[in-house]
């Protein structure tokens, strides 16, 4: 939350700032940080994207991040704005550029899904809640259903990882390793699909 609070400060004051780490699909092969570094973004001219973000990012914090630990957690969050950048790169046009945590925040309500079923918890509101959602991509303008879509079907990957590791002293290696492989898949998928000009 810091993070994309800092930068959106950064977005109002430092011009071009969000232009030199905004995402666009074209830019993976170049300069490939802004596959990460464009969920630390907003639309500086619309206060409630960063506003609701950032709720969302703290509410769905107060679940998983204790449940999971802070370095599971941040890996998770990492991750999932990865995945929601290659759903860009696989789903929308070129020189589409993006910004915004959504495709990150999205891969929490994936992991939380998935970690909640796993525990037997009731997850009917999560759905609701996620499925309204993914249908307001669809239905506003301006907003990238592509980086939901890939952050949700990330985070769900990434969640099951977290929650079907067996239990026991490797534990931890299972969860480690799975997510290091889902973000070795990730990178691999970009490079290879980043059209070229």
């Amino acid at each position: 939350m810091a993070l994309c609070a800092a930068a959106y400060v950064l977005q109002w004051i430092a011009p071009g700032f969000t232009e030199l780490f905004w995402f666009a699909p074209v830019y993976t092969d170049i300069e490939p940080w802004r596959l990460l570094t464009a969920a630390f973004l907003h639309s500086p001219g619309f206060i409630f994207h960063i506003a609701f973000n950032l709720y969302a990012l703290w509410l769905l914090g107060r679940s998983l991040e204790p449940l999971l630990g802070r370095l599971r957690f941040t890996l998770l969050y990492l991750i999932s704005a990865l995945g929601g950048s290659v759903g860009v790169v696989l789903l929308a046009p070129a020189f589409q550029a993006v910004v915004g945590a959504s495709g990150a925040i999205f891969g929490l309500f994936g992991a939380l899904f998935v970690i909640q079923r796993q525990r037997g918890g009731e997850v009917k509101a999560l759905l609701i809640l996620i499925g309204i959602n993914l249908v307001l991509g669809f239905v506003y303008p301006n907003i990238s259903w592509q980086a939901h879509l890939g952050g949700i079907l990330t985070g769900a990957a990434c969640g099951a990882v977290l929650a079907y590791a067996p239990k026991g002293p490797r534990r931890a290696l299972v969860q480690f390793g799975g997510l290091g492989v889902i973000a070795l898949i990730l990178t691999a998928v970009a490079l290879l699909w980043t059209p070229n000009f």
